[in-house]
């Protein structure tokens, strides 16, 4: 009769026979990243790097939202990155940069975990950064979690085997994503320690990502500029890599500026294409408009007005607004849309102002019922890009803003720093 171990590893030998085979000879697509998405919006949750106000109007165009960030990034403004993104019915999924940006919290808010792993750096930054996240999965947040969950007493033993099961477990649940840095100026390259001699050609990108791909199992293979656009030579690699792998998506991200680029990535291969900064550089251009519109319009002023007036203050081809929505190649008219969601965001500040103008001195049920009315602000321009919660996420997020004007805690809302508008006390 076979041990139990035996035949465990027959049933895993089986499996892992029938996964390698539905992958390579029947062509089945087992990658669990959709293979519709074809544009991933990154969120840093740094409280300097900030949303717009009308941020769910931009990010319901977008696929999922990556979270994850490496400067002044901790496991709190993480998580409340997570309630924004989560209360606009955007999936999201976790990119952390440190292990401790991993909560329990966290892991029920994200789609899933995605793990980086640099191919083309030392190796602190292919495994060394992993193994560290492993001991903190299994001595800290696994015997967390367990403690919480299971809060009866429990043998040293068999706590210990638990945990390396939760840690074995998060690992299972997680995807590895195959960095591939090309731009030396960057954070991303400094701390992966990419140098002149560990940049790579197209062949060599194309070996590196077959590794990934047959040996580390990466769902997914990134090729990374950070900031600056890679031109022929991103399109020369993503080339090679396309016609090598076929299990990992093949994303592309760094300095895409206008639809033309993000078009140029697709056709060279790439499955997405992931933005990060000129969506957080919405945040101040709202906040710019809103506290123009503050002196030019007055706080009555209607949505229709306000997007009349905004092609006067700014070039709407030249908006980062118009920036982001034209690296979504199905976005139509990408200026226009970018003039609606930004009157939308000024709009909405307008009325919060005009609320907070009334107000002396409130508490936290002064600040609820100033929102609990038949029409609250936000809400009809939310409800353009929601299929429901519309409401709620204006409310929410209105007595965020008007709790921080007034230094006010509510327990009830969001956390506004990472909300660009701010209230002006002129105008209260």
């Amino acid at each position: 009769m076979p041990s139990l171990a035996g035949l465990l590893r027959a049933i895993d030998t089986v499996g892992t026979a029938a996964s390698i085979g539905g992958r390579t000879i029947l062509s089945l697509d087992t990658n669990v990243v959709p293979a519709e998405w074809s544009h991933i919006t990154k969120i840093d949750p740094e409280p300097a790097k900030q949303l717009p106000l009308a941020y769910p109007l931009y990010l319901q165009h977008t696929g999922p939202v990556s979270v994850g960030g490496s400067s002044d990034v901790t496991d709190a403004t993480t998580e409340e990155t997570f309630d924004l993104v989560n209360a606009a019915g955007v999936t999201a999924f976790h990119e952390p940069s440190a292990a401790r940006h991993i909560t329990d919290r966290t892991r029920e808010q994200a789609e899933f975990l995605a793990i980086p792993e640099v191919l083309n750096g030392d190796a602190e930054a292919l495994v060394g950064t992993l193994g560290e996240g492993v001991e903190y999965a299994k001595e800290e947040l696994a015997p967390a979690m367990i403690a919480e969950k299971l809060p009866v007493p429990l043998g040293e033993g068999l706590r210990g085997k638990l945990a390396d099961f939760a840690a074995s477990w998060l690992l299972h649940d997680s995807i590895f994503e195959a960095y591939i840095i090309m731009n030396l100026d960057s954070a991303a390259a400094r701390e992966a320690n990419v140098t002149e001699e560990t940049l790579l050609t197209p062949r060599e990108a194309k070996q590196r990502a077959l590794a990934a791909e047959h040996h580390l199992g990466s769902e997914v293979v990134y090729l990374e500029y950070s900031g600056t656009y890679g031109g022929q030579e991103a399109v020369e690699i993503l080339e090679a890599i396309d016609g090598a792998v076929s299990g990992p998506r093949l994303w592309y991200g760094g300095g895409l500026a206008d639809r033309e680029d993000t078009r140029t990535v697709l056709d060279a291969g790439a499955d997405a294409v992931v933005v990060g900064n000129v969506f957080h550089e919405i945040a101040p251009e709202e906040t710019t408009l809103f506290a123009d519109a503050v002196e030019a319009l007055g706080l009555d002023a209607d949505r229709g007005a306000i997007e009349e007036w905004i092609p006067s203050q700014v070039d709407p081809e030249e908006t980062s607004a118009a920036r982001y929505l034209s690296t979504i190649t199905d976005v139509p008219d990408p200026e226009r849309r970018a003039v609606r969601y930004l009157a939308a965001g000024v709009q909405f500040g307008l009325a919060l102002q005009s609320i907070a103008r009334d107000l002396e001195d409130p508490d936290a049920a002064a600040l609820r019922r100033a929102l609990a009315g038949e029409s609250v602000p936000g809400e009809t321009a939310f409800a353009d890009a929601m299929d429901e919660g519309a409401r709620e996420l204006a409310r929410r997020l209105g007595v965020s803003v008007l709790a921080d004007a007034f230094d006010v805690e509510t327990g009830d809302g969001f956390e506004s720093r990472h909300l660009a508008i701010d209230l002006s006390a002129d105008a209260r």
